[in-house]
C-alpha cells in the first residue's frame, strides 16, 4: 500500500473530524472535558476552609453519567454541601480558580446537564433537611438537595401535602425548581416552581442571598428555570396544603387526537384535579382523571363524563382483540402490551395505597413504581412543549418518530397553568414563547430496558423530535447539556444573547453549570 507523502507545514485531512463525513449530520456530543489547571490549588482552598474534597477515581466515578446514560464524564472531584456557607466558599474559590462547577442533586438529567466534564461536582443531597413547617400559612422551609418524596413524608406526619411536584420523586427540590417540574395536577396548579414562594440562592460569585417575588426579584426571576445558570438554590420556601388522597379514574382510547382533545376540555374547564395522558405506543392511550374531594368528583360525573369520548378497559381490550384477531402477524405486540399491563396494573393499585380506587399515597406510586417501569441504563426522554394550540400536532408528529425508530415507546402528555407574568419569569425557558393561560408538554420515551443502543441512533431520534420543535415554534422542557445546539434554533440568537449577557455579569469566569445553556 503506498503511503502519502505529508508536505512540510501542511496539516493533513483529519477523516475524523466533525466535517469529515460530507453530507451526514454531525450528531452532538459532550462537552470537551476541562483540562485541570489550576485544580490542586482550588482543592487545596477549599480544605484550609474544611470542606472536604473527594478525589478518589471510585468514589468519582459513582457521578459518571446521569440517569440517561448516554453522557459521560468524570469531574476531578466530589464536594458534596453540607450549608449555605460551604457553597459560596466553594463558588468564590472557584471564581478565582477559574474552576468549573457542575451542581447535582438527583442525577435525573437525560442530556448530561448534570454529568461534570472535569471541575468540581457539588452534590446537593447532603442539604436534606425540612428546616420548618408552618401549619397555618400552608408553607414548608426545606433545604434545596432533599428529594420530593422525603419531602412529602415529612409533610405527611402533619396531614399536609406538595401542591405540583415532578412524576418522578426521586428528584431533588432545587434541582426541579430549576427545571419547572410537572405533574398530574399541573393544569390547575401550574408546575413545581410555581410553588415556590422565596428562595436562599447562592450566586456564581459566592454570595448567599434570600429572593422572591418582592425581594431581590430579579434574581428570582432568573434562578426559577434558569437550569442552574444564576445560582445555587440551598434552601426553598414551598407552598403546601392539607393532605387529600386521590379518586382515581381511567378513560381509554384508540385515538391520540381524541384523546388530547378530551384533555384539553378538560383543562380548558377546570373539570378534573389531575389530568393526564400516558400511552403504551398509541395502541393504548390512557387518559387519567382525578379528584381530591367528593364534589369535584360528582361535578365531573354530572356535567363532563358523558362528553369525553373515552371508553372503559373491557370496551377497549375487545376492541384490540378484535384488531389483533384481523392483524394475526402483530400478535407479538399484543402480548407485549398484555405483559405489560399484567406487571404494571396490579403495582398501581397495590392494597398498601389505593383501595376502592382511591390512591392514598401516591408519593409511593411516583418514586418507586415510576423508575420501576420506567427506568433503565439508558434512558432518554426527548419533550417537545408546546401552546394549546399546537400541542395536537407535536404530539403526532413526535409520535410518527417514535414508531419509526422503535417498536416500544410510551407518551406522557399534560397541562401546564401559566402564572399571569410567565414572560418575566420564564422568557428563556421550558415555556413556549406563544403560550398564554396554558402549555401543555409530551415526553416521548422509548422502552429500552435491557437494552444497550447506539449512542448516533438515540442521538437521532432525539433530533428528530427536535427538529419538530424547530419547526413549529415550541420549546422543551428539558433544554440543554446534549442537545443546547437548539436552545438557539428555537429561541434566536437575540434573546439567546440576551441571558447569555445576563450569565456573563452575574458569573463572570462562566463557572457554574457552564456546559448546561451556554
Amino acid at each position: 500500500m503506498d503511503i502519502p507523502v505529508i508536505e512540510p507545514g501542511v496539516i493533513p485531512p483529519d477523516h475524523v473530524a466533525p466535517d469529515a463525513l460530507q453530507g451526514i449530520r454531525r450528531q452532538q456530543t459532550n462537552p470537551k472535558r476541562w483540562d485541570g489547571a489550576g485544580w490542586t490549588e482550588f482543592a487545596e482552598v477549599l480544605r484550609s476552609a474544611g470542606i472536604e474534597v473527594v478525589e478518589q477515581p471510585s468514589l468519582r466515578g459513582t457521578f459518571a453519567t446521569d440517569a440517561g446514560g448516554t453522557a459521560y464524564g468524570m469531574p476531578h472531584g466530589v464536594v458534596i454541601a453540607r450549608s449555605a456557607v460551604q457553597v459560596a466558599d466553594l463558588l468564590r474559590a472557584a471564581q478565582a480558580h477559574r474552576v468549573p462547577v457542575t451542581a447535582r442533586g438527583g442525577g435525573l438529567t437525560t442530556e448530561g446537564e448534570s454529568v461534570a466534564f472535569g471541575g468540581v461536582l457539588l452534590d446537593m443531597t447532603g442539604m436534606s433537611r425540612v428546616l420548618a413547617i408552618d401549619r397555618e400559612g400552608l408553607t414548608v422551609r426545606t433545604e434545596a438537595g432533599i428529594f420530593w418524596h422525603s419531602l412529602a413524608e415529612v409533610l405527611r406526619r402533619q396531614n399536609l401535602d406538595y401542591l405540583s411536584a415532578p412524576l418522578n420523586l426521586t428528584s431533588s427540590v432545587g434541582g426541579t425548581l430549576g427545571v419547572g417540574g410537572i405533574d398530574v395536577n399541573s393544569a390547575r396548579l401550574g408546575c413545581s416552581a410555581d410553588q415556590a414562594i422565596s428562595l436562599q440562592v447562592v450566586t456564581p460569585t459566592g454570595e448567599i442571598v434570600e429572593c422572591s417575588d418582592t425581594q431581590n426579584p430579579e434574581l428570582f426571576q432568573r434562578v426559577i428555570l434558569g437550569y442552574g445558570q444564576f445560582g445555587v438554590i440551598t434552601e426553598a420556601t414551598l407552598k403546601v396544603r392539607p393532605y387529600t388522597p386521590l379518586r382515581l379514574h381511567y378513560f381509554y382510547y384508540t385515538s391520540l387526537r381524541t384523546a388530547i382533545e378530551d384533555l384539553q376540555l378538560l383543562d380548558r374547564n377546570d373539570a378534573s384535579d389531575y389530568s393526564g395522558i400516558l400511552t403504551m405506543m398509541d395502541k393504548v392511550v390512557n387518559l387519567l382523571v382525578a379528584f381530591d374531594s367528593d364534589a369535584r368528583e360528582a361535578a365531573f360525573m354530572t356535567a363532563w363524563r358523558a362528553r369525553l369520548r373515552g371508553h372503559g378497559e373491557a370496551a377497549v381490550a375487545l376492541r384490540m382483540a378484535a384488531y389483533y384477531a384481523l392483524h394475526p402477524w402483530r400478535l407479538g405486540e399484543a402480548l407485549f402490551l398484555y405483559e405489560r399491563r399484567r406487571k404494571l396494573f396490579p403495582e398501581f393499585r397495590r392494597a398498601e395505597y389505593t383501595r376502592g380506587g382511591v390512591m392514598f399515597d401516591r408519593t409511593v406510586v411516583f418514586s418507586r413504581a415510576v423508575w420501576k417501569f420506567w427506568g433503565g441504563r439508558q434512558m432518554v426522554i426527548p419533550d417537545l412543549a408546546a401552546s394549546e394550540e399546537k400541542f395536537v400536532e407535536a404530539v403526532l408528529r413526535g409520535n410518527a418518530v417514535c414508531r419509526k425508530y422503535f417498536r416500544h415507546y410510551t407518551l406522557y402528555c399534560v397541562g401546564i397553568k401559566l402564572r399571569e407574568d410567565h414572560r418575566a419569569h420564564y422568557e428563556l425557558s421550558c415555556v413556549p414563547p406563544d403560550a398564554r393561560e396554558r402549555a401543555y408538554g409530551c415526553e416521548f420515551e422509548p422502552m429500552i430496558g435491557d437494552q444497550v443502543i447506539a449512542r448516533d441512533r438515540l442521538q437521532s431520534f432525539k433530533n428528530e423530535i427536535y427538529d419538530i420543535g424547530v419547526e413549529l415554534g415550541t420549546s422543551y422542557y428539558r433544554f440543554g447539556g446534549m442537545m443546547k445546539g437548539y436552545v438557539r434554533r428555537v429561541f434566536g440568537d437575540a434573546l439567546v444573547d440576551k441571558h447569555l449577557a445576563h450569565k456573563r455579569r452575574a458569573d463572570p469566569a462562566m463557572i457554574l453549570n457552564r456546559d448546561v445553556i451556554f
